[in-house]
C-alpha cells in the first residue's frame, strides 16, 4: 500500500503545484471564512502553522488570536516522530524549522492536549470519506491516535481531491474537511 500511497502523494503534490500564489491566498481566506462557523464556541484550537505551498493558515491564527480564542500550534519532534504542543499569542514568534514548518522556537508556552477540543490538520490529498494522505511521517495519526475524541478537521485545495484514499488501519479519518468550495462533513455524529 505504501507504494500508492507514494504515488498518490505525488500526484496531490503536482495538482497544488497547478495554483499560483494569488490563487493560495484566495483559496485560504475562502477557507478560513468556511472553517469559522465549525470553529464556533470550541477551543482552545490546535492550529499548524503553514508553510508554503499549503493552505494558509496565517490569516486563520490572526482572526483566532483576535476573537481571543486559545491558540495551540504543534512542534515537530523528529527523535520520536511525535507532535508536542505549544500555546501561541503571537505569530510573529514562528519561524521556519523542521521540515520547514513554522515553530515558536525560543517561545514555546507548553500546552496539555487533554484541553484540545479541535485539531486543524494539514493534508496532501484527502476524499469525501474522510480519508487523508499527509506527508508520510504518521505525525498526526499518532497524536490523533493517543487522543480520541477530537474533532478533526482537515484542510486542503479542492484540487487535492480524490475518489477515494487507500486506509490503513493506523490511518485516522478526519470528521471535516475544508476547502475553497466549503465544508465536507465526513461524519454526521462528529460534533
Amino acid at each position: 500500500m505504501s507504494d500508492s500511497k507514494t504515488a498518490l502523494r505525488q500526484a496531490a503534490k503536482i495538482q497544488r503545484a497547478t495554483l499560483n500564489e494569488a490563487q493560495i491566498s484566495d483559496y485560504s481566506r475562502r477557507i478560513r471564512d468556511h472553517l469559522i462557523p465549525v470553529l464556533k464556541g470550541k477551543e482552545p484550537v490546535l492550529v499548524y502553522a503553514s508553510k508554503c505551498p499549503e493552505v494558509d493558515t496565517l490569516p486563520l491564527i490572526e482572526w483566532l488570536l483576535e476573537e481571543e480564542k486559545t491558540v495551540v500550534v504543534p512542534i515537530i519532534q523528529r527523535e520520536d516522530c511525535s507532535l508536542r504542543l505549544s500555546y501561541l499569542s503571537d505569530p510573529a514568534v514562528l519561524v521556519p524549522s523542521t521540515f520547514q514548518v513554522p515553530e515558536p522556537i525560543g517561545h514555546e508556552v507548553p500546552a496539555d492536549p487533554s484541553e484540545i477540543q479541535v485539531v486543524i490538520v494539514p493534508m496532501l490529498a484527502f476524499d469525501a470519506a474522510g480519508n487523508r494522505l499527509g506527508y508520510g511521517a504518521g505525525y498526526y495519526d499518532r497524536f490523533l491516535a493517543r487522543h480520541p475524541g477530537l474533532l478533526t478537521i482537515g484542510l486542503a485545495f479542492s484540487c487535492q481531491e480524490f475518489d477515494s484514499l487507500p486506509a490503513e488501519e493506523n490511518d485516522i479519518r478526519m470528521d471535516r474537511i475544508v476547502t475553497e468550495q466549503g465544508v465536507i462533513c465526513c461524519r454526521e455524529d462528529a460534533e
